[in-house]
């Protein structure tokens, strides 16, 4: 294995060289050596790491497992913390010698130390953010070369699970020592119209030599066609081993705006020229649009009215860990789209470059969120420690990446800091805020503010350009009365948990329940939070609101509220609730499976007819003579039958449900409230067919139907995606759910699915949404959860064919389907 990793640079060595003039840009990720444990000596190229594990990145190692209590539940209950080494050998051809070679790392989970043979050349504490180092001044050329990667997380350093190891891209580049600079391009366009867009480009050389010559900077703007439709170029003298700074502008005629129903995008194409030859070419995807933000119109997008239908994602890929994978992340973003989102928040830190290159393609809004605290810790490990030496740095370079990208509208510098309750929080938050105004003009600057009135009256929110609260939905319209200036929105909201086919009876608003499951009625939340309906209530009253961002759309590892803790307040171990070690709040669950509560925003921000009901029709075994029906609908009018009888027709915002409410500011005497964005009927329990028929002027538009199933008989297979690249990362995510004899889904199995694989395909991971299983993610088996699981499986690296799935389980039928590699 380690001479087809000498092999594999050697060659990269030799084709760089035929092509001097031109960056040269090369996945790094494959072969990498890793061992887990302290080890001393591990970063000289002479210590044998022959007995190591031979891998590739993007990896977590703590996913691997196993869970144990001890790990902490608040943070997943997987082993995160401690000490870790990737070993990379590879052989550099001396006809690179006089380029400058760097290896960049998207982000390394956490307190990362590199070294290349043996000499220390960088460290990143923070673990969401990228970092470039360079690997010229210490290369062998034609010997083996060890670039060692020390990682040392700590336990007590995140408030949710953060994953561990080198969890996102690496990439060589190698380039002439005259260069565009690391992510050394700004793209603007100060001026749109119909007719033509300005596209201003700010691009940053660096020179690592003793110059002379003549230089040139093309720069042309090309189509998504490939066309190019803009081009200018500027002359310039640049001094020995100096920066320079050079501005265009160009003219795009007939521009194409990107949009949410149309993210069209351009890209800017550098060359830099020496005396007439190509010495570096540099490309920046962006897109043309215009944003803007009043305290009238609230937000607005290419001059029509927008409202942030939003959701916060934490980075995790549920089964998958934290490990970056591109379609993983489509996935999420496809599932997100489905509900109705329009837009993320990137909770609580920089994302990855794929996350935003997809909501670029995707049409989607993105608020790109730098930190989640500051200086003063939430938990005793995090960003505290790091804080005075790495914010300014960490800020800089999470701008510097990102602000080219069309899906980001705004900058969030932190989330519920502690220092909202500190008179110098608002000195802060101006610094960082500088900070951002300094690197990008464009966008404006928010935070998500919990401490109310603590952040108002300590300057915090007077310091951004946007307000965002969490959590206050009856508070907006006061905060606009004093502050009628103030752009505000909902930076998180309603924090509503539930498990995906969980129904309690009676209905009640519980803290905890035995089975630490918690009713999918959607009416649980933690004391500070509150059903959606109170959100979408406030919304629409508040016109002046920006919208909301959902806390959350997808479950994640870690942060088992109800069960455990009490989020920031509670600084130890949260395994008090052991098994329980994930995330409730999402509206689907950890593996995308959706919950009810995806339907009911779906029917609030979707406008293609709809229909959903609740519970399950499987009570026979329990004494519950009146079942609690809920629909959720964006059509006029829904009528349940129950067995072909009609149960009655009811009216969406007249016919109401009544919920119970009580939370921190809800500041009211009653404890319920009528929600109009619910129907409900109260059934009789009688097993059968029970149906659901939605109707726009008296015209059925939408239906659901919901049959009791007998006794589990069979396993069916339903993969998001039949075909898939042969390249060794494209997965295949397959639904395993539980059927009886007739084909009718069994909402309360929980069978334990083995599965076999052959052909070119392995399994990534396994999962079922229980919040509550210690059952591991890798394996070849899994339980049903309420009647469904789920298998990821992932391309073998080049090979092509059939794989064949096969899912049994004792007592049920077998269950096959194939995914074709290609």
């Amino acid at each position: 294995m380690k001479k087809y990793s000498y092999l594999l640079l050697y060659i990269i060595g030799l084709v760089s060289c035929t092509q001097p003039q031109e960056r040269t840009v090369t996945s790094f990720n494959e072969n990498w050596f890793f061992t887990k444990g302290k080890i001393s000596g591990a970063e000289n190229p002479t210590f044998d790491d022959s007995s190591w594990r031979v891998l590739d990145v993007p990896h977590d190692w703590a996913i691997e497992g196993p869970f144990a209590k001890e790990n902490n539940a608040r943070s997943g209950g997987l082993p995160f913390f401690g000490e870790a080494w990737y070993r990379k050998h590879f052989n550099v051809n001396d006809s690179l010698k006089g380029k400058i070679i760097t290896v960049e790392f998207d982000g390394i989970m956490s307190n990362s130390t590199i070294y290349l043979n043996g000499k220390k050349i960088g460290e990143r504490p923070y673990g969401y953010i990228g970092f470039q180092v360079d690997l010229t001044p210490y290369l062998k050329y034609n010997e083996d070369n060890v670039l060692a990667v020390k990682v040392a997380p700590e336990n007590y350093s995140s408030r949710w699970y953060p994953g561990a190891g080198i969890y996102r891209n690496v990439r060589m580049e190698v380039k002439n020592p005259t260069h565009v600079a690391f992510k050394g391009t700004y793209v603007t366009t100060p001026k749109i119209t119909d007719a033509a867009a300005t596209v201003k480009v700010e691009t940053t050389i660096n020179s690592k030599e003793l110059n002379s010559g003549k230089f040139e900077l093309e720069t042309s703007v090309v189509d998504a066609l490939g066309v190019q439709v803009a081009s200018t170029s500027s002359e310039f003298k640049i001094t020995d081993k100096n920066t320079k700074k050079i501005e265009q502008n160009l003219s795009v005629e007939n521009p194409n705006r990107w949009d949410l129903d149309n993210p069209y995008l351009y890209s800017v194409k550098t060359v830099l020229k020496k005396n007439g030859v190509s010495i570096d070419t540099y490309n920046t995807t962006f897109g043309i649009r215009t944003i803007e933000f009043t305290s009238e119109e609230g937000f607005v997008l290419n001059g029509r009215k927008e409202r942030f239908r939003g959701v916060c994602l934490h980075h995790d890929l549920g089964p998958l860990g934290s490990a970056v994978n591109y379609r993983a992340t489509q996935r999420q973003l496809e599932i997100m789209k489905e509900m109705g989102i329009n837009a993320i928040r990137t909770s609580h830190n920089p994302t990855s470059p794929e996350q935003l290159e997809l909501c670029d393609k995707m049409g989607i809004l993105v608020i790109a969120e730098a930190f989640d605290g500051w200086k003063i810790p939430k938990v005793e490990n995090d960003y505290n420690k790091y804080w005075d030496e790495w914010h300014e740095k960490d800020l800089r370079d999470m701008l510097k990446r990102d602000r080219n990208h069309p899906s980001v509208v705004m900058w969030s510098i932190g989330n519920e800091m502690n220092e909202q309750r500190h008179k110098n929080g608002g000195k802060i938050a101006k610094m960082l805020t500088d900070i951002c105004h300094e690197e990008d003009i464009t966008r404006p600057v928010t935070a998500g503010f919990n401490a109310y009135p603590h952040s108002v009256k300590n300057g915090l929110a007077a310091a951004i350009d946007i307000v965002g609260f969490n959590y206050k939905p009856t508070q907006y319209n006061n905060l606009l009365k004093k502050h009628p200036d103030w752009i505000v929105y909902g930076a998180e909201t309603s924090s509503c948990v539930s498990s995906r086919g969980v129904y309690h009876l009676p209905l009640e608003k519980y803290n905890k329940h035995e089975s630490l499951q918690v009713s999918s009625y959607d009416i649980i939340s933690p004391p500070w939070a509150y059903a959606p309906d109170i959100e979408f209530n406030a919304q629409e009253t508040m016109t002046k609101s920006l919208g909301e961002f959902v806390w959350t759309g997808f479950d994640y590892l870690g942060e088992p509220t109800p069960y455990g803790g009490r989020d920031n307040h509670t600084h130890g171990n949260w395994s008090g609730d052991w098994p329980s070690r994930s995330s409730y709040f999402g509206t689907v669950d950890l593996c995308g499976f959706p919950k009810d509560r995806f339907y009911l925003y779906q029917s609030v921000w979707t406008k293609k007819p709809m229909v959903h009901i609740l519970p399950h029709w499987n009570w026979e075994e329990q004494n519950v003579e009146k079942i609690p029906v809920y629909a959720y609908s964006n059509c006029e009018e829904a009528e349940l039958f129950l067995n072909g009888k009609s149960l009655g027709r009811k009216t969406m915002g007249i016919d109401k449900t009544t919920l119970p409410i009580n939370f921190n500011w809800w500041k009211r005497p009653e404890t319920t409230w009528d929600s109009p964005y619910r129907l409900n009927w109260n059934v009789k329990y009688e097993p059968g067919e029970l149906k659901i028929v939605a109707y726009n002027n008296n015209v059925e538009v939408a239906s659901k139907i919901i049959k009791t199933a007998s006794k589990p008989a069979q396993i069916k297979l339903n993969p998001d995606r039949s075909t898939i690249s042969a390249d060794g990362k494209d997965l295949s995510f397959i639904t395993i759910k539980i059927e009886d004899k007739n084909g009718n889904f069994c909402p309360l199995a929980d069978n334990l699915v083995k599965f076999k694989i052959t052909g070119p395909g392995t399994i990534a991971a396994v999962g079922n949404g229980n919040a509550a299983t210690l059952e591991p993610f890798q394996a070849d088996y899994r339980k049903a959860f309420n009647g469904l699981c789920m298998l990821i499986i992932k391309s073998e690296k080049g090979e092509k064919g059939a794989i064949q799935i096969e899912a049994t389980s004792e007592g049920l039928s077998l269950g096959k389907v194939v995914v074709t590699s290609k």
